[in-house]
């Protein structure tokens, strides 16, 4: 079982990558604002991953935590555009 977690771990490690080199290189902000969906909700994932593996809970609320701030910054990321979009900034 610790094999497959281990596994698992190192190919979110790799999403996590391809996702950093697209919000660096993401040529409009909308293509960064989902990479950094992609980043957060893949860090969530490898949060809960090594909280199995290792036998930490802590890790779970460390991982609802992060999953809470993605979630913020996307009502954010929204807002600001609808209001750049009609005028009002």
């Amino acid at each position: 079982m610790t094999l497959t977690l281990n596994t698992v771990a190192v190919f979110l490690l790799g999403n996590l990558l391809v996702a950093f080199v697209r919000i660096w290189r993401g040529p409009h902000p909308a293509d960064r604002m989902l990479a950094s969906q992609l980043f957060g909700t893949t860090g969530v994932a490898l949060l809960l991953v090594l909280a199995e593996a290792q036998g930490m809970p802590s890790l779970r609320d460390v991982a609802l935590i992060l999953a809470l701030l993605s979630v913020l910054a996307v009502v954010g990321f929204v807002t600001r555009r609808g209001l750049r979009e009609n005028g009002h900034d």
